[in-house]
């Protein structure tokens, strides 16, 4: 792999919370319904981060920082039971997913690379 001591051991840190997540969930026997139950939890913490968002843009509410990096640590909880009820550890996605974004936007985001890509 091409990432530095530290981006594995952040990846390793990612991979023990999610040993950690998949410990405290509800031990459902089916696989596709844990990966339902999963999947429509990650989208009502999603939504419930995404109305904080919209209240303080939209209707001038402080943000409740407290509140959405509690919202946004459901959401990771969620994206953790899925990701290892699909045989994925959170290491891997997060390697994927940078790897991704490095070849996308090797010079960082652009606004001419997202579009012609």
């Amino acid at each position: 792999m091409k990432f530095a001591r530290r981006a594995e051991d952040d990846l390793g840190q990612m991979d023990n919370y999610q040993r950690e997540a998949v410990r405290t969930a509800s031990p459902l026997a089916d696989g596709q319904l844990r990966l339902a139950a999963f999947a429509l939890g990650l989208c009502g913490e999603s939504g419930e981060v995404a109305d904080l968002v919209k209240k303080h843009v939209s209707h001038g509410h402080d943000l409740p920082y407290a509140k959405v990096t509690e919202e946004l640590g459901d959401v990771l909880w969620y994206v953790a039971n899925i990701a290892n009820v699909l045989g994925f550890t959170l290491g891997e996605i997060a390697a994927q997913n940078a790897e991704k974004l490095r070849s996308r936007y090797p010079d960082g985001f652009s606004s001419d690379r997202s579009r012609n890509r």
